[in-house]
């Protein structure tokens, strides 16, 4: 799966579990690890007991080529399956998208025929009886899909009533409803599919990193290493130190520090102090999506030192009613840092759409103006993009205060993409 670092590895070394899995896709598919690990390969029809429990393979690809789903019969007191375990295929009220091989692995010429697979898959699931329950991988706020409901489990019947993937639709439109309106897969993605494949290292616990003073984190800015800040926004956009960007420690730090922070060299941290969880969260946080390099963290404490020396700054931010007057005197752009399903719902006239992760990739130009303001939803994406902008030297990047929210609420007139729906709500954005 391509969500997060696989604990299967860590489990099995800690309890001596059996690995199950699956055989299923061809060559490039296959677990690297399996052989070493002692694992049973699985395919579709295969069965295996977990005492009294017997669970049955049942190969459902689209999401991926290898997916397997696991139906389970309770032996000791019937001899009919009683629900699936669906991992990324069939979630409450959603399905599993099939877009991610293209789209976050940048394998081409996998979403339709993916989306095809996925379709038919779907047509052999709905044909299992409407009684059996479904135990779905992911819940709301999943990346995976697009309207994952909040509930943990549901039913085949209920699906088929409520789920717009069980409906009766055909292998065309399917296609074109499942690729469209996607959340914008995190890039961390693909390196989740290839640490997953070749096999989780063992970290056997998270090691916390070593306490460092104020005169290394200047050091370090100053050498332009990674200085991640989870202070709140609010904290930082009062002050905090030039070069340093800010990804909140809060429910989108994965998803953002996943999209910010590379894979290939150490990184350091700054947490509030005041927080006595908040730096073993980060660390597990970030762990579990394969950035385990935290070289050291400093405290806010460090902020304060420097504070009284002049080395800090704060962000500047304008309010939604003053935008008017900057737009209006020529000097200013907007930069819309949403994804492309928000955009093409609702945009502010002559904005320049830069969704927050081509921004960090530095996929597109900026716009050539004396002030960049830096818009989002609320505000949120839009902080990050601003600290990321000034920490690589754009000084004349500013924040939104209440993102696209604010100028509705102002009377901004906002303009759809041609053709554009609403796209569906989803616990992603922030």
């Amino acid at each position: 799966h391509a969500d997060f670092v696989s604990g299967s590895r860590e489990l099995a070394a800690r309890t001596h579990a059996h690995f199950y899995l699956s055989d299923e896709g061809n060559a490039p598919w296959k677990y690297a690890f399996a052989a070493a690990s002692g694992a049973t390969l699985v395919r579709d029809g295969d069965t295996f007991m977990v005492g009294n429990i017997r669970v049955r393979v049942l190969h459902t690809p689209g999401h991926t080529p290898e997916h397997i789903a696991f139906v389970v019969t309770d032996t000791a007191s019937a001899s009919v399956p009683m629900g699936v375990f669906t991992g990324d295929f069939v979630f409450v009220g959603d399905v599993g998208r099939p877009d991610l091989l293209e789209r976050a692995a940048k394998i081409e010429g996998t979403m339709v025929a993916g989306a095809r697979t996925l379709y038919r898959s779907l047509q052999n699931f709905k044909q299992l009886p409407d009684y059996l329950q479904i135990w779905p991988g992911h819940g709301a706020g999943s990346a995976c899909g697009k309207s994952l409901g909040a509930i943990p489990s549901t039913t085949i019947g209920y699906e088929k009533i409520t789920n717009w993937g069980l409906a009766n639709l055909g292998e065309d439109e399917f296609v074109a409803q499942v690729l469209a309106g996607q959340p914008e897969p995190p890039v961390y993605f693909a390196e989740m599919k290839r640490i997953n494949m070749e096999g989780p290292r063992l970290l056997h616990g998270f090691r916390r990193p070593e306490r460092l003073t104020e005169d290394d984190l200047v050091a370090l800015v100053q050498s332009e290493a990674m200085v991640v800040d989870t202070r709140p926004w609010s904290e930082f956009a009062v002050g905090h130190v030039p070069g340093t960007i800010n990804i909140p420690l809060n429910k989108s730090f994965t998803t953002w520090a996943g999209w910010l922070v590379p894979y290939d060299r150490d990184f350091h941290l700054i947490v509030d102090d005041r927080c006595t969880d908040c730096l073993d969260d980060a660390v597990r946080d970030l762990a579990m999506i394969g950035l385990d390099r935290v070289a050291g963290f400093f405290g806010s404490d460090a902020i304060a030192t420097l504070a009284t020396s002049g080395a800090i700054e704060a962000v500047p931010q304008i309010a939604a009613g003053a935008l008017r007057a900057v737009l209006a005197s020529g000097s200013a752009a907007v930069v819309d840092v949403r994804g492309e399903a928000e955009w093409n719902a609702g945009h502010l006239e002559g904005a320049v759409h830069i969704p927050l992760g081509d921004l960090a990739a530095g996929l597109s130009p900026l716009p050539d103006t004396r002030t960049i303001v830096l818009q989002c939803r609320s505000g949120a994406r839009s902080a990050i993009a601003t600290s990321l902008l000034r920490a690589r030297g754009v000084r004349n990047a500013v924040n939104l205060v209440g993102g696209i929210e604010a100028l509705r609420a102002a009377g901004y007139p906002l303009v759809r993409a041609s053709g554009a729906r609403p796209p569906r709500e989803t616990a992603l954005v922030a």
